[in-house]
């Protein structure tokens, strides 16, 4: 019998930018196969697309709720172990609850739910379950940014004092300004999105990046968002400013109207003996700053760095490493976590991360409806 765990996905079937990174993903590492799925609500086209990347059609099912019920008749040797859901928002809770109803376990794709209340609900779910749960923030899998992690864990910048996070992108920028086309992207739907565009799609990005990198809790936040126009119900465009504590503060700068940004998440954290930055779309160089030596930049694979850095680089020195990269190293860590192996807190994102998300996107929300006022974290 194979080793490999035996995965199922949801969604992310066809052109989908989210579905060929986790299945590339999930296969670097040799640690799975996928056994089973539904990658598309239309069977026939459920069918075409497990044939067209080789997945055999015996166990793609006709929707989500047959998966359920067919895999639980298998043995348990057999079935399905854990469920990558890669569907839009509106379904990620009712499909991750279920699942973990029914003793499996998840990677789901975040937001994890669409409200603050949901994520709760899927907090005591797994409690129960006591099984495997992680969120996709795909960014925490990159080794320069988990360097970061445990070189302020061990204090190379000592006292943290300010945090500077943005995460600009430009691809809204084209459907915007058109009602016609706007009225047709999920993402600016509410129903199938959520209560945010901007800052539930990536601006939650640089929330979790801020706490992963820090391990300080984000305590209260006042947002101020930009619609655009008066017809669009989601926000495009937000800069949030946030307290860690009471002389820890910073800001979020997010955006989807960044005209001609790609994909430029960025974050840099100063302390009182030094700054860390890094940037996603020059992944492999870490920068460290300080006021009395020359600029540094470290770089993965290299021995300087920290165990966990080292234990997501995959090449030599020299060989850059991507987002591929990075998300095979959170379903490294899921993969460790289900075989009860020993692994890194830091190794992938929890369900409590997923929590923490929607606390954050609720509460920008808030503040930003109540006339751009502070709101304290749950």
């Amino acid at each position: 019998m194979s080793k490999k765990i035996r995965l199922g996905i949801l969604g992310g079937g066809g052109d989908s930018l989210i579905g060929v990174l986790h299945r590339v993903a999930s296969q670097i590492n040799d640690n799975y196969e996928i056994v089973g799925a539904v990658f598309n609500p239309d069977f026939e086209a459920n069918v075409a697309f497990a044939k067209e990347i080789d997945v055999p059609t015996n166990r793609i099912y006709k929707d989500f709720d047959t998966l359920v019920e067919e895999e639980l008749k298998l043995p348990k040797e057999e079935r399905i172990q854990v469920c990558s859901v890669l569907t839009p928002n509106f379904l990620h809770f009712p499909m991750a609850k279920k699942l973990l109803e029914n003793g499996f376990h998840v990677i789901c794709e975040k937001p994890m739910t669409t409200t603050y209340e949901e994520a709760k609900i899927l907090q005591a779910t797994l409690e129960k379950a006591k099984t495997v749960f992680a969120v996709t923030h795909t960014y925490t899998g990159y080794p320069m940014v988990r360097q970061m992690r445990e070189m302020i864990k061990a204090g190379a910048i000592g006292k943290i004092h300010k945090v500077d996070a943005a995460y600009y992108q430009g691809w809204i920028n084209s459907i915007i300004h058109d009602k016609a086309k706007r009225s047709t992207v999920w993402r600016l739907d509410p129903k199938k999105a959520g209560i945010s565009s901007c800052m539930g799609d990536i601006g939650v990005h640089a929330f979790n990046m801020i706490e992963y990198t820090t391990g300080l809790t984000i305590k209260s936040i006042l947002a101020d968002f930009n619609y655009l126009y008066e017809d669009n119900q989601m926000d495009v465009d937000g800069t949030v400013l946030i307290r860690m504590d009471k002389h820890v503060k910073g800001v979020i700068r997010s955006s989807q109207v960044a005209t001609g940004e790609e994909n430029g998440l960025t974050i840099a954290i100063y302390g009182e003996k030094g700054g860390l930055r890094w940037e996603q779309e020059n992944p492999n160089y870490l920068y460290v700053l300080s006021d009395d030596k020359p600029l540094q930049v470290y770089k993965p694979g290299h021995s300087y760095n920290s165990k966990l850095s080292l234990g997501g680089t995959k090449l030599p020195p020299g060989h850059p490493e991507g987002i591929f990269d990075s998300m095979a190293n959170i379903y490294l860590g899921v993969a460790r976590a289900i075989r009860g192996e020993k692994y890194n807190d830091g190794e992938f994102p929890t369900m409590m991360d997923g929590v923490r998300g929607l606390d954050f996107i609720e509460s920008s929300v808030e503040s930003n409806k109540k006339g751009n006022v502070w709101i304290n974290l749950k």
